[in-house]
Parts: structure tokens; sequence; C-alpha cells
């Protein structure tokens, strides 16, 4: 019997892959084109950090309500836990959308950076200012600036993503800009007044809906 050509061995449908999918412009090794398996996979992983972008102003918009003082239902902690997850998920995409530009190299760093603040901000946000830890060096009174130190490190990889999408030419450049605003405003939150903060969320929501909506319009050249 044989397999019709628009039909895998197993007799499920064949999806074959345009010839776009696989870079912004064809790639060769060794005088060989780029294998459609690899062409799947780097189209996969465009189609997750397009969609994953929506996380950054969904993150933004918890951020600002934890901002706002409003005692929600769950609780602060519950909503800024939330806010951070979707903002992880979120400079992971950004980081990935921005790895065949030329600030690949910064917006790794950003991404490595913001992460290591965002594990430090994790165990201290539930932490009452007093607390002394018998795990760790943590003496009396010391939370607060060991909390201060997290969210400017936080800020820090934040900033560095806004200049690589400041600096990549391959979205909106303005976002860029609003999302290193954003950095500055809430990296300065916590020794500022409190609107301070919430205009960085507001700052980052605009960042957000734009980087959203042009990495999700983006599409390799053929």
């Amino acid at each position: 019997m044989s397999i019709s050509h628009r039909q895998t061995a197993s007799g499920r449908p064949l999806r074959v892959a345009p010839a776009w999918v696989g870079a912004p412009t064809p790639a060769e090794s060794d005088g060989h084109l780029l294998p459609v398996r690899d062409a799947i996979w780097i189209w996969s992983v465009r189609r997750y950090a397009r969609l994953a972008l929506w996380a950054l102003p969904a993150a933004a918009v918890l951020y600002g309500w934890v901002t706002l003082g409003v005692q929600s239902p769950p609780g602060p902690l519950a909503v800024g836990l939330l806010a951070g997850w979707l903002a992880v998920i979120a400079v992971i995409a950004l980081a990935g959308l921005l790895a065949g530009s030329r600030t690949r190299r910064c917006a790794l760093a950003g991404l490595l950076v913001t992460l290591a603040g965002g594990t430090m901000l994790v165990p201290l946000a539930a932490l009452p200012e007093n607390a002394v830890v018998e795990s760790a060096p943590l003496a009396e009174g010391h939370v607060t600036d060991l909390l201060t130190t997290a969210v400017v490190v936080s800020a820090t990889g934040l900033l560095l993503l806004g200049w690589a999408v400041f600096r990549s030419k391959l979205v909106n450049p303005a976002d860029g800009v609003l999302l290193m605003l954003a950095a500055l405003a809430m990296g300065a939150g916590p020794a500022t007044a409190p609107p301070v903060p919430t205009v960085g969320a507001l700052l980052l929501l605009a960042a957000g809906m734009g980087l959203a909506w042009t990495g999700g319009r983006l599409v390799p050249r053929s």
C-alpha cells in the first residue's frame, strides 16, 4: 500500500513548514540549507516569545495594584508574587525575541540580572522588618536593606533589557525608553514617595503593551 505524499508513515497529516520560518535570512552551513526540524523549532520559540510578551502588561497591572495599597482578597503578597511570576515569563520571552538581534548580549545580561534580583526578592517579600533567620546570616533590622538591594538589582536588569530593546532596531525604540524609565522609577521606589512606584507601573504597562503589540506582528523576512 502506497503512502500519500500528504501523510506520514503513521497516517497522520504531513505538516510542511514554509521556507521563511527558519531565520530572517536563509542560513547555510557547509553548503546545506537549514534543516526543516530546526526551522520549525525556531518558529515555535518565536511564537512562544510573541505570545508570552503579553505577560508584561499583566504583571504591570498587578504591580500597580500592589503599589496603590488596595487590600484585595488574596492579599498584597499573593498579588505581588503573581506579578513577579508573570514578569519572569515576560523577560524570558523578551530576551528570546532579542536573541537574533545585535543586542542579544545586553538582553541576556539583563535577563540574568533580573532573575538574580527576583531570586532575592522572593524569600524576603514575606519577612517582617525585624526578622532574624537562623539558616542565613541575616541580622535584625536588615531585611529592609536587603529588600531594597533586591529591588535595585531587578531594576538594573530591567534597565539593561530596555537598552537592548532601544538599540535592537527590531521593535519600536520608544518601548525601550519607556522600559528604562519604568526601571528607574521602580528601582527608586523604596527610597521615594509612594506615587513613584505607581508611575513606574504605568510606564511598565505602556512599554509592555507596545512590546506585545509590535512583537506579535514580527514576521521573518522571506
